[in-house]
């Protein structure tokens, strides 16, 4: 019996995920495996120094593929790899740690059914079930970021970092093959291009269980996130232009109107 043809990818950025990447793929797993859908995982990691690449394979599993970063570029540029890489008609993309918000999949899926090209799962939206809350400080950090991201690229998502996104493999192909940032902040990026290329992008609240701790530290990265915003911007801005303009020319072609056939009489004769 031949395998199902790929409904859905799941693309996960891993760096020194070794303690719990193996518990989130077997959840990922057996959850679509009820299913009896099509689907695929792939874990990118990204130069990870401890074992997350052998806790993957020791699962033995053949709906999981394994891409490794020989050096690690970011995490924007293992989820670009791993999107591109992938052939489902829908793709999400989440952290290594995000087996709880899978709960929220069937919602999201069905808004890609309703007509969005883009789910963002979110911990602000309505009915979001985040659990305990993010210390004070980091909520502050995390709300400065959202700012500086709605101010430099004016994308109105509200929470454009929570790694739990949903898109249709059209829009995915389109928008990964054309974004630049390899950081974390590739995803302010890749949806403030998705809307300028005319996907529907929607936000909507689901189950998340913030992992303890942080890597961020606002004062360190406040002024490299802006530069890569800024990028960002002005990538965003050639890319969409670029597309206008190829409509523009498109539709401005001549219409080539090749003459009809002569009709022939018959001679009575």
């Amino acid at each position: 019996m031949s395998n199902p043809p790929i409904e859905i990818s799941v693309v996960i950025p891993a760096y020194c995920e070794e303690l719990g990447i193996a518990a989130t793929i077997s959840a990922i797993h057996d959850t679509f495996e009820a299913e009896g859908c099509g689907f695929e995982i792939i874990v990118v990691d990204n130069a990870s120094t401890d074992q997350t690449v052998a806790k993957v394979e020791e699962l033995h599993l053949p709906t999981v593929r394994v891409l490794i970063n020989e050096i690690n570029r970011g995490k924007g540029m293992s989820v670009r790899r791993g999107m591109l890489e992938a052939s489902g008609k829908l793709r999400l993309h989440c952290d290594a740690d995000c087996a709880p918000s899978l709960a929220s999949l069937p919602k999201m899926r069905d808004l890609i059914t309703a007509g969005a090209d883009v789910v963002v799962g979110s911990r602000l939206g309505p009915g979001a079930d985040i659990g305990k809350k993010q210390p004070l400080l980091r909520r502050i950090a995390g709300s400065s970021f959202q700012t500086l991201c709605r101010v430099i690229l004016r994308e109105p998502t509200r929470d454009r970092f929570c790694g739990f996104k949903l898109w249709t493999g059209t829009a995915a192909a389109d928008v990964f093959s054309n974004i630049v940032l390899d950081g974390w902040t590739f995803d302010a990026e890749a949806l403030s291009l998705a809307r300028r290329l005319g996907y529907g992008v929607v936000e909507t609240g689901i189950v998340w269980a913030d992992r303890e701790g942080s890597r961020l530290s606002m004062l360190k990265v406040l002024i490299p996130v802006t530069r890569e915003l800024l990028v960002a911007r002005r990538n965003v801005n050639r890319v969409a232009s670029g597309r206008r303009k190829e409509i523009v020319d498109r539709l401005s072609q001549p219409v080539d109107h090749a003459p009809a056939e002569p009709r022939v009489t018959p001679n009575p004769d």
